[in-house]
C-alpha cells in the first residue's frame, strides 16, 4: 500500500472512491506521537489509499476532507455530486 506523495493527489483519489461506493468506504485517521506522523487511509477493502505527514500545515487539509466525507457518510441524500475543495 504505497502512499500519496501529493495532498491534492490524495484528495482527489479518496473523492473518487468515496463517490464510486459509499457503502463500502472506511477513513482511519492514526497519530503516532513517538514518530510525529499523522497517517489516513481510505479504503472500500479493493482498493487503499494512504497519506502521511509529519507537516503541521497538512493537519488542516485532513481536517476538511475528513469533515467532508464524514459529512457525506452521514447525510441521506444521494452522492451523485462531486465535493468540491476548497
Amino acid at each position: 500500500m504505497p502512499y500519496y506523495q501529493t495532498w491534492e493527489e490524495f484528495a482527489r483519489a479518496a473523492e473518487k472512491l468515496y463517490l464510486t461506493d459509499p457503502m463500502k468506504v472506511r477513513v482511519v485517521l492514526k497519530y503516532r506521537h513517538c514518530d510525529g506522523n499523522l497517517c489516513m487511509k481510505v479504503t472500500d477493502d479493493a482498493v487503499c489509499l494512504q497519506y502521511k505527514t509529519d507537516q503541521a500545515q497538512d493537519v488542516k487539509k485532513i481536517e476538511k476532507l475528513h469533515g467532508k466525507l464524514m459529512r457525506l457518510m452521514v447525510s441521506k441524500e444521494t452522492h451523485s455530486g462531486s465535493m468540491e475543495m476548497e
